[in-house]
């Protein structure tokens, strides 16, 4: 099989326990690889990014961090750029560093951010740091019981219950370290002592960047919706990304949205435009290639939905069925189990059921375009007959199928 541009990408996570040893969120930090087992040096922005990009695309909070908070470092950079919009607000802590000196126009941006639904943390907290000055706009603190000794410890904790703050002890590694925690009766608590960071990871396949690149000048200039969805069609990776961010942010909206107008409609044109960036400042250098992999995918997607127009569908139903020719091959590209695939990607149940059972609406359509890939034709006027097209209109849809394909230039 040909390379298919896809890759691993990786976050550290560590729990979060409050007084009663009870989960109530995980630290996200950046890893660089399956056998990192620290914060590797980066630069602060490259690496806040990475973790955002990993949060939003390739694993979603909800698989991060399931109904818990996700603490997230954000460094100046992070904070002043429009990239944690795209986050769900109310379900992110953001943990600031104590060396962060806030200006007057941070001050008003984590205000702004407060407004929004997140939550402040300040880590490695002393009255001394420069960021001891956002403390009123904090929601927690974290304290360092191993750069504290017991004394400075006692006394940080007694000025900070004059404050509305939970008083989170890191770095507790020893049982010493617990029992002076417990002492103290702070609000929550993490570290070695309780379980070390785990590396998770997820594959990953990376958009065209001339079709990123084109989306983004589309919503520049304001285009229809129709425009946009064209180009979303075009790329496997970028359609996949889409979905997979847009149904982790909806996760509390009780839907799945399994088409693009659906995810245009819930993202909003600037929010969608805030998410490109992101993707393509994240992109890794020289994954530009298309395969035929990626070829077989879009002509079986287009072949669906033409299929299905000819059948007497229209909106959201073929735009199901694009979908499902589309991400049919998401196994192949990934090299592992479609159920694995689809897991964290939170579809409609009919777009799930013709990928992973071969079953419900979609299925025969589905089961009608391999038939015509492989030139299996036996079973194929029964196919038609099952989706109401008949043979003629079926070669047709096909020959416009590969046709479109081409004119792609995938």
């Amino acid at each position: 099989m040909e390379d298919v541009t896809a890759s691993e990408a990786y976050i550290g996570r560590q729990a979060v326990l409050n007084r009663n040893q009870q989960l109530i969120g995980y630290e996200l930090f950046f890893r660089a690889s399956s056998h990192s087992r620290t914060a590797e040096q980066h630069a602060q922005l490259d690496a806040d990014t990475q973790v955002l990009l990993n949060t939003l695309n390739h694993m979603g909070t909800q698989w991060l961090v399931g109904n818990r908070l996700a603490f997230m470092n954000v460094g100046e950079a992070m904070l002043a750029s429009d990239f944690l919009e795209l986050l769900p607000a109310r379900r992110v802590v953001l943990d600031i560093p104590s060396t962060l000196v806030p200006t007057g126009e941070l001050v008003s941006r984590i205000r702004h951010l407060r407004a929004l639904g997140f939550s402040i943390s300040l880590d490695d907290f002393s009255f001394d740091a420069p960021s001891a000055s956002l403390l009123e706009l904090a929601s927690y603190v974290k304290l360092d019981v191993q750069c504290n000794d017991a004394t400075t410890l006692r006394t940080l904790n007694a000025r900070l219950r004059h404050y509305p703050v939970l008083r989170i002890a890191e770095r507790v590694e020893e049982h010493e370290h617990f029992h002076r925690c417990r002492e103290l009766d702070l609000d929550g608590m993490q570290g070695f002592y309780f379980a070390r960071p785990e590396t998770l990871s997820a594959k990953v396949i990376d958009p065209s960047f001339s079709n990123a690149l084109t989306l983004l000048n589309l919503l520049r200039q304001d285009a229809p919706v129709g425009e946009v969805e064209e180009v979303l069609k075009h790329d496997v990776a970028l359609s996949y990304q889409l979905l997979h961010f847009v149904n982790s942010a909806a996760a509390g909206l009780n839907t799945s949205i399994g088409s693009f107008s659906h995810a245009l409609t819930v993202l909003g044109y600037q929010k969608l435009y805030r998410w490109l960036i992101l993707l393509l400042i994240s992109r890794k250098p020289g994954r530009d290639s298309s395969t035929a992999l990626e070829k077989t995918a879009l002509t079986r997607g287009r072949l669906m939905e033409l299929a299905g127009r000819e059948a007497g569908l229209n909106g959201e139903s073929l735009d199901n069925l694009f979908i499902v020719g589309l991400f049919s091959l998401l196994d192949a590209v990934f090299d592992m189990p479609m159920e694995a695939v689809l897991q964290h990607l939170h579809l409609p149940d009919n777009i799930t059921a013709a990928l992973i059972d071969g079953t419900g609406p979609c299925a025969a359509f589905l089961r009608l375009a391999l038939a015509c890939e492989t030139c299996q034709l036996d079973g194929v006027e029964r196919l038609c007959e099952e989706v109401g097209i008949g043979p003629a209109a079926l070669n047709q849809a096909h020959v416009e199928a590969l046709a479109w394909a081409e004119q792609l230039r995938v």
